[in-house]
């Protein structure tokens, strides 16, 4: 019986290992071939990232914080800081004093960094449209769902 429940276990991590595995090799390709879709831009994955996250219609007006920033894209401070340093230095986003806590700074996207965004726009949608082709609607559905499931467990690991 322990043997048993030894054999199982071997074969149920031996499934994680691909699993997180799999994860990994996907993630190193997103990068590698998404950047490879905006390098016409100059940019990296991560600064795509943060272009979108300050794009969006919830804070596009108002910018957001290092520390939302930080939370929203799941970074280090220090990885964060980089690409805030790089994007801008090429006039893309601004940090500006938060008008309801002086202590801290809002990063909002810039004219320039609107219009850039809005130029990434096609060649992103290829990258997706490319990267999941294979995929029908309910398969990325169900593809969100469970990798959403895996961010909230890992985040209580």
């Amino acid at each position: 019986m322990a043997l048993a429940a030894v054999a199982k276990t071997g074969v149920e991590f031996d499934v994680a290992n691909r699993v997180f595995f799999r994860l990994y090799q996907a993630s190193n390709l997103m990068h590698k071939q998404g950047t490879r879709y905006v390098g016409k831009f100059g940019t990296t994955t991560q600064q795509w990232a943060v272009l979108g996250a300050l794009a969006r219609p919830p804070v596009r007006e108002g910018g957001m914080t290092v520390k939302d920033l930080i939370e929203f894209l799941d970074v280090s401070r220090q990885n964060l800081t980089a690409v805030l340093d790089r994007l801008e230095g090429r006039g893309w986003i601004k940090r500006i004093k938060d008008k309801d806590d002086g202590r801290s700074k809002r990063i909002r996207l810039t004219g320039e960094g609107n219009s850039t965004w809005a130029r990434m726009q096609e060649p992103i949608e290829a990258f997706y449209s490319a990267a999941l082709s294979t995929f029908s609607h309910e398969d990325q559905v169900a593809l969100y769902r469970l990798l959403d499931r895996l961010t909230r467990t890992l985040s209580q690991v």
